[in-house]
């Protein structure tokens, strides 16, 4: 088995891991927050 020759614009490891974290964060905060605001607002509902 032959490995694949580096491509010039290969980013490095630990800013691709970086970048995937903020990715991560950048969609998971504001889900999380809009779970928080669903269910405090759904017990709200319910609750009277």
């Amino acid at each position: 088995m032959t490995t694949a020759p580096e491509s010039g614009n290969a980013v490095p490891e630990s800013r691709r891991t970086a970048l995937t974290v903020f990715a991560w964060l950048w969609v998971g905060v504001p889900l999380a927050y809009g779970l928080y605001e669903l269910v405090r607002k759904a017990t709200q509902l319910f609750t009277g």
